[in-house]
């Protein structure tokens, strides 16, 4: 083992867990010139940073010492940590780092019994960790006893401090012995942390491990463009393309995972769901299940997933974009850690892909960019994983060759492998048909080619399939003189509508709109979708008849539909007022015409 001057017995725990090699914040907090020092440590996520302070404590509580004295009295040594997970966290992995040192640990969190942990307080124990909100109603109660402590810890400083921490941390720095060492772990080092380490600390030692204006190399980032409506559907087939053993779908609002975890269990995946309204029970079964394999996604808000450690965590999917940088970079830190590989999806609504480039440029994050996976896609991969099955290389037991000749006797063996197969697919979430939604400038360049080739052709884009029995007529503001296209007009109305292709019919191309026919049983559903997806570029209305063509440009402004006379406004004595189509949403006014002299 390589780990430089470790507490023998913390050494044989390290061993017995393949700590082997430290980690770069471990090693850098074990150097000589650490020893008895205040610290301010920054460090990226999934670094070890909880071991890392647990060896650096350790030679001020136990000296030279193994263990700690089989009495134990008021605690020595205080981790506070910004959520309830973190801490628990923290209390597991102190609890093995500690076990052959013998060390009582106490967790101290909201949620739990504050009764019990009171009365563990009381009984005496060398190290506590909890959330600062339940430890300082534990100090003015009278049952935390900080007069003895050697070390306070602060993990993810930064977080406490957005958390609205400040005054409670303050409280408890202030009641605590001043010369205890202070150990400030972050993983960014804003002002409000700098200022109070100089408050709190005593000629704090600075430890910075992080490589500045460098993403993290074990992950992998992918930023996918969807319509604004198609968010659930396309975590539907992200989760299915990339099959992660773990995954962690991050939502901005506790409304929002609490809609996307039932879609996710009633479409078939094993999802647990974790956010604030949760009890501490509901939150803690949610993560066991998640650790032990029961689930395979857990939808979780920012607050709740904040400093969570997940083993074999190989996705992060953002269903809703992070809000800045610090948020982006603590989301998709829980992937990649340990020296493991992960990946980290984007789901970038159009209206919202400008804010994204922008939120990866400040993180200095090179995305590879491209459209959802295809249900196509999806399905030649979950032939490539049957094949890989190790159960179809598994030896058979004696019951299972047998019942395997019955089924031969009865049926032939495609029969059998197709029956295998289906009930393999039954097994998963079906994925869904979605269209890579690439931005209008860069499809008019795509097409530019195109339509220098093909400007002559007919105006009607007849579509293959039947047209619907019943419908009405709408229009989109983009034309021939916008480079309109049959390429990416029909899957444009589908992902913004919510529609299929069959509940569209013809489709008429004017020098200025395009009207095409919508099934009257889709309309309502249509507009609901247009106006949920935010879309400002793409203006859909109700038109008349692709046979009653738009009027084109003329020089002295547009001319007047068949049957339309001039609106009262601009009427000269004597006309009848304008009488507007039915069923149209767009009037056509004539121009203004000259004013009478006198």
């Amino acid at each position: 083992m390589n780990f430089p001057s470790v507490n023998s017995a913390l050494a044989r725990a390290l061993v017995a867990r393949d700590y082997l090699e430290p980690t770069p914040v471990q090693s850098a907090v074990l150097q000589p010139e650490t020893e008895g020092r205040d610290l301010v440590v920054s460090a990226q996520t999934g670094s070890g940073k909880t071991v890392a302070y647990g060896l650096a404590f350790a030679p001020t509580l136990l000296g030279t010492e193994e263990s700690f004295p089989v009495r134990s009295g008021a605690p020595l040594a205080l981790i506070i940590a910004p959520t309830r997970e973190l801490a628990m966290q923290v209390h597991a992995e102190l609890s093995w780092l500690y076990a052959e040192a013998g060390a009582k640990i106490v967790s101290c969190v909201g949620g739990m019994d504050a009764r019990g942990e009171r009365r563990l307080l009381a009984n005496g124990c060398h190290i506590v960790v909890g959330t600062p909100g339940r430890l300082r109603d534990h100090m003015e109660r009278g049952g935390l006893d900080v007069s003895a402590l050697k070390v306070v810890v602060l993990d993810e400083a930064d977080e406490m401090l957005d958390l609205g921490f400040r005054e409670d941390l303050e409280f408890m720095l202030d009641a605590t012995p001043r010369e205890r060492r202070t150990l400030l772990f972050s993983a960014t080092i804003p002002r409000e942390i700098a200022d109070l380490a100089r408050r709190y600390q005593n000629d704090a030692l600075r430890i910075d491990t992080l490589v500045r204006n460098q993403a993290h190399e074990d992950i992998e980032y992918k930023a996918i463009r969807i319509g604004a409506p198609d968010t659930e559907r396309a975590v539907v087939n992200v989760l299915r393309f990339f099959d992660a053993k773990a995954t962690l779908v991050f939502c901005a609002t506790r409304d929002g995972v609490r809609q996307l975890h039932a879609s996710l269990q009633k479409r078939g995946f094993d999802a647990v769901a974790l956010s604030g309204e949760l009890s501490q029970e509901e939150r803690t079964y949610a993560l066991q299940a998640l650790r032990d394999g029961r689930a395979r996604i857990c939808v979780a808000t920012d607050v709740a997933a904040r400093g969570l450690d997940l083993p074999d965590l190989g996705l992060v999917v953002h269903a809703d974009l992070p809000t800045n940088k610090e948020t982006l970079t603590h989301r998709s830190g829980r992937t990649g850690r340990a020296g493991k590989k992960g990946i980290c999806v984007l789901l970038v609504p159009h209206p919202k892909r400008r804010r994204a480039e922008l939120l990866l440029a400040s993180a200095n994050i090179r995305a590879a960019w491209s459209g959802p996976p295809t249900a196509g896609e999806i399905r030649v991969l979950d032939q490539e994983r049957l094949l890989a099955d190790p159960i179809l290389a598994e030896p058979a037991s004696d019951d299972d060759l047998e019942l395997g000749r019955t089924l031969l006797a009865r049926s032939s063996a495609e029969g059998i492998a197709a029956a295998l197969i289906r009930l393999y697919r039954s097994k998963l979430p079906l994925a869904q048909d979605l269209s890579d939604f690439t931005p209008m400038a860069e499809r008019r360049e795509e097409v530019r080619s195109y339509k220098n080739t093909e400007r002559a052709a007919a105006p009607a884009i007849r579509e293959k399939h039947a047209r619907p029995a019943n419908t009405t007529w709408f229009s989109l503001n983009v034309g021939r003189h916008g480079n309109a296209d049959p390429k990416w007009i029909l899957p444009l109305i589908c992902r913004l509508g919510n529609v299929t292709k069959a509940d569209i019919g013809a489709i008429r191309i004017f020098d200025t709109e395009t009207k095409f026919e919508l099934a009257w049983d889709s309309v309502s559903s249509f507009l609901a979708s247009v106006s949920a997806s935010g879309e400002t570029e793409i203006v859909f209305e109700r038109t008349s008849p692709a046979n009653q063509a738009p009027p084109r440009s003329g020089k002295y402004g547009p001319s007047r539909p068949e049957g339309a006379v001039t609106p009262r406004a601009f009427a000269k004595p004597g006309s009848r007022p304008y009488v507007k189509p039915a069923g149209v949403g767009k009037s056509y006014n004539a121009a203004k015409p000259k004013r009478a002299k006198g």
